[in-house]
């Protein structure tokens, strides 16, 4: 039986992130990808200009529609949440479906800030939504705001890290991945596991290119490949080296504009293999 995965997040007609990319990488990896889209954008928020329209108030009845269909998934994912009553439609979604897999990216801020749009209210619903998950990919920005530490913090040791990573599985999830830490011109996606108490560091050579979408890319693949039973290291690994090709790939064309994000759909070939 295939597997099915109801995947939470935005949708934008220009700009590879969130269920533009989310759909491709999960249909490829075999599993199937039942979007619940939170809003529609034109063109994702990096560009000067965009449209945006909230579907907040037909989230309930898109859920309704699916339980009297009698639908049921193996994995509910999440990724960007708009609003603290998004947060809570998706925690009772959750509730709804207490067999499935749980995998939140908890979207609250990068480079050491939280995004302005959001305020401590929405981290403390985060953390209870996190709190329900089997898996979170917070990067370490967002893994200081969901354990109270100061967000800017970055300078961390592997066993401050791992402590870190114990941290945030305490709040509830067994699988914890830190993402895009840069450390010594290499960045590292940490994965860590509760149940062995293990940590793994996948690293590749920082090129200081920075494209949109490459988190939502990596969870997207993260998900599909534990949903059908992949361990978190080998997932973590099969999504960093994708990630590595794909943007060294956009970077050697030259000027390609950061928020069109990268060529992904170049190597989607070697998914399909897994």
């Amino acid at each position: 039986m295939q597997k099915k995965i109801a995947c939470i997040n935005d949708i934008s007609g220009v700009g590879k992130c969130s269920l533009t990319v989310a759909l491709p990488l999960i249909s490829v990896l075999k599993c199937q990808c039942c979007p619940l889209p939170t809003s529609v954008l034109s063109s994702q928020t990096g560009y000067p200009k965009y449209t945006f329209v909230d579907l907040t108030s037909s989230i309930q009845d898109y859920i309704d529609t699916w339980k009297e269909l009698g639908q049921e998934f193996d994995t509910i994912y999440s990724g960007f949440l708009g609003s603290i009553e998004q947060i809570k439609l998706v925690e009772n979604l959750i509730k709804n479906n207490n067999k499935a897999l749980v995998v939140v990216d908890p979207v609250l801020g990068d480079l050491g800030s939280i995004f302005p749009i959001f305020d401590d209210a929405y981290v403390l619903e985060m953390k209870k939504l996190a709190s329900m998950a089997d898996l979170i990919t917070p990067n370490i920005t967002e893994a200081n705001l969901l354990l109270g530490l100061d967000p800017d913090q970055f300078n961390y040791s592997d066993i401050a890290l791992k402590n870190i990573c114990r941290g945030l599985a305490k709040q509830g999830p067994n699988l914890v991945l830190i993402t895009g830490f840069l450390n010594d011109d290499h960045i590292y996606n940490i994965s860590y596991d509760a149940k062995s108490d293990t940590m793994t560091k996948i690293g590749k050579p920082y090129n200081k290119m920075s494209f949109s979408g490459t988190g939502d890319i990596f969870t997207s693949i993260v998900t599909a490949l534990i949903t059908r039973g992949f361990d978190i290291g080998f997932s973590c690994q099969i999504a960093t080296d994708f990630i590595y090709d794909a943007v060294n790939y956009t970077a050697s064309l030259g000027s390609v504009d950061r928020n069109d994000g990268i060529m992904f759909e170049n190597f989607l070939a070697s998914l399909c293999q897994i």
